[in-house]
């Protein structure tokens, strides 16, 4: 038996299971990988996101809003123009 190493004797032969440390590694390294992931997650949202808020202009939100304005006057001039040619 190899200090610090569990094993368990079975009819197939000895099992080695993981030492503490091994657990404490894997887990380590499990969290690391949650944080770069969550870590990522939280770039795209914040980066993403953004966009969906007024800026000055240069936003799909303002996009957005121009376009409205646009198409809101359009259809203005539109009613505008139907009411003057029926008279």
């Amino acid at each position: 038996m190899h200090h610090g190493t569990w094993q368990i004797i079975s009819n197939s032969g000895i099992i080695n299971l993981m030492t503490p440390q091994d657990w404490a590694g894997l887990i380590l390294t499990c969290l690391t990988i949650l944080g770069i992931f969550a870590g990522g997650v939280k770039f795209l949202v914040k980066h993403y996101l953004s966009e969906l808020k007024p800026n000055s202009g240069s936003s799909l939100k303002d996009s957005v809003n121009r376009l409205e304005e646009k198409t809101d006057k359009m259809f203005d001039l539109l009613i505008e123009h139907i009411k003057d040619h029926n008279k």
